[in-house]
């Protein structure tokens, strides 16, 4: 495996309408979950990922299961829990404003995971384990297994990347703060938007933010900026790297992702940092032209390598 992340995965509810969901008929399904994004954006890209979870021993469960299996990535680490449900959530679309969710997924089966459910001989074969700061806001027992796969990780060198997808409908700030930087501290890419900079660190500026992470023990920082591209510093270099311009944005949620598939892609490829964060805007500003977590995610084929190695900075 290239890559290996682990996380919950959800069946997601677009409504065909906009306007608020109480006069919402018609619902398209499809999955959301900001580790399998990634696990289907590096496989998309040409990787090979492997996503672990916990799901429901449910027709929702398989069908996520089903679904990302058929994406290319790797589930045969997946376990089915017969006691607990396969979470869902729903979208609700506004004209011109990022769409708001709701989510179901107290008690869910992926809230159950625990250290028991990874297979060491499964990530320590990998180059990369992705983890996000969703995780450990599930539950204790989740945050447990979050912990334990970093730990197997490091002591098998393997590199660990670290979206910390800060939920504020799962817990305060102050708790993710506490939390995130400490896991923060044990890997070695941490790759935050500007505004969980803020929260993590509470500096404004992106070099200061990426400061204050490299000074708490991560190797690398990433701070993702929007349309304004991306910022990054590691020993000996930093820099901006601009954005693509996008004409029309017609659904926001999932871009982070698919800019940390782009961005692990380009390293996977012996890129430097420089070319990997331009490869990250790219696939990053190419999902927000498509409604759905994933269904933006490019294809190879659909970016261009000579023109990602072009150096384009402020």
């Amino acid at each position: 495996m290239d890559v290996i992340t682990f996380g919950e995965t959800m069946v997601l509810f677009n409504p065909v309408s906009v306007g608020p969901l109480r006069y919402a008929a018609q619902f398209e399904k499809t999955i959301g979950g900001a580790e399998s994004n990634v696990a289907i954006g590096l496989a998309r890209l040409g990787h090979q990922v492997g996503w672990i979870s916990r799901l429901g021993n449910d027709e929702f469960g398989l069908y996520v299961r089903n679904f990302i299996r058929g994406e290319g990535v790797d589930t045969s680490r997946v376990v089915f829990d017969d006691q607990h449900p396969t979470a869902v959530f729903f979208k609700e679309r506004q004209m011109g404003q990022e769409p708001k969710v709701y989510y179901y997924r107290k008690g869910s089966a992926a809230s159950h995971m625990t250290p028991h459910d990874l297979d060491p001989a499964y990530i320590t074969q990998a180059k990369y384990l992705h983890v996000t700061g969703i995780t450990p806001a599930l539950s204790p027992s989740c945050a447990d297994t979050v912990n334990h796969a970093i730990e197997l990780a490091n002591q098998n060198h393997i590199t660990v990347v670290f979206d910390p997808n800060i939920r504020l409908k799962l817990w305060s700030k102050e708790e993710a703060r506490d939390v995130l930087m400490d896991v923060a501290s044990k890997c070695d890419i941490v790759m935050p938007g500007i505004e969980e900079g803020e929260i993590l660190t509470g500096e404004t500026e992106p070099e200061h933010i990426a400061a204050c992470l490299l000074e708490n023990g991560s190797k690398v920082v990433v701070i993702k900026l929007g349309e304004r591209g991306a910022y990054y510093a590691a020993a000996g270099e930093a820099g901006y790297v601009e954005g693509f311009p996008v004409k029309q944005i017609i659904d926001p949620i999932g871009a982070g992702d698919a800019f940390a598939a782009g961005f692990l892609s380009g390293l996977l490829r012996g890129w430097t940092y420089k070319e990997a964060v331009r490869l990250g805007n790219q696939t990053g500003a190419l999902a927000l032209t498509v409604v759905g977590d994933v269904e933006g995610l490019p294809f190879w084929s659909q970016v261009d390598p000579d023109h990602n190695k072009k150096e384009v900075f402020r």
